[in-house]
């Protein structure tokens, strides 16, 4: 039995971005939330996922912090600018005090230290999903 809200096909999945420049993270990542009924889609290259933010409106982003080209600090304004509805969640290995509390400055939902278990970050986004449910009722 679906968990799934609504019922027929008109149901909309959550849309996903997960940008991460380890592969193995986007590889972990998008098959579980797959699994859990998201519509997913995976970018190992900042400039690309950005490009992509600017054609596509997403739910929720998940973003490395540290990556070359454009960091998940400016991935994270960028996405607030276009659309501030969207959830951000930050991800990083290099996770301190600072960079924890300049991303919830900047709007971020949550911030995750890596390494972090599957479960885990798909709780945070049903958190976030239930945040803006409640907010849209």
């Amino acid at each position: 039995m679906s968990d799934a809200i609504g019922s027929g096909s008109n149901t909309r999945k959550t849309q996903i971005l997960i940008l991460d420049d380890e592969p193995i993270v986007c590889k972990r990542l998008k098959p579980a939330f797959q699994k859990a009924g998201y519509e997913v889609e995976t970018f190992i290259d900042s400039a690309t996922a950005m490009a992509r933010i600017e054609e596509k409106r997403f739910d929720v982003v998940i973003t490395d912090l540290k990556m070359q080209g454009i960091d998940g600090m400016k991935l994270l304004d960028r996405v607030k600018e276009i659309a501030p509805s969207t959830g951000v969640i930050v991800i990083t290995g290099f996770a301190t005090p600072e960079t924890a509390k300049e991303s919830f400055h900047k709007g971020a939902f949550d911030f995750v230290a890596k390494p972090f278990k599957l479960s885990d970050i798909l709780d945070v986004v049903r958190k976030l999903e239930a945040r803006n449910k409640a907010g849209a009722a």
